[in-house]
């Protein structure tokens, strides 16, 4: 089975709304990167017919959400960090969410198993 998890930086304590926001971008991000590129279809078209599926997880603090993006590019899985624009509730450049995926569930519980729900 295939998902994508949004990884929000809770220490930043943003809003729900900004939150809501954060992760629609984090995924519509991901989306994006992989859309065209031909090693990537076969997982895309599947992680869309299986549903979309989407877990929101939590950590605390930009140096956590780093590592779990590095982690992601280390195993070669799909991955995207939105960085803040800074116009409302968080500085400028502050990394908000990571997206990992879609890709199959067990290649990234390997990197999130741990993470508590958001």
């Amino acid at each position: 089975e295939m998902k994508m998890v949004l990884v929000v930086d809770a220490s930043l304590e943003m809003g729900a709304g900004k939150v809501a926001a954060q992760c629609a971008h984090a995924a519509l991000g991901a989306y994006q990167a992989i859309e065209h590129v031909p090693s990537q279809r076969a997982s895309l078209k599947r992680w869309e017919s299986e549903g979309q599926k989407k877990i929101c997880l939590r950590v605390d603090g930009a140096d956590a959400l780093a590592a779990l993006a590095g982690k992601a590019k280390e195993k070669g899985l799909a991955h995207y960090v939105v960085r803040d624009a800074g116009r409302t509730q968080v500085a400028a450049g502050s990394r908000t969410v990571l997206a990992i995926g879609p890709a199959p569930e067990m290649a990234i519980n390997e990197i999130t198993g741990g993470l508590r729900l958001l």
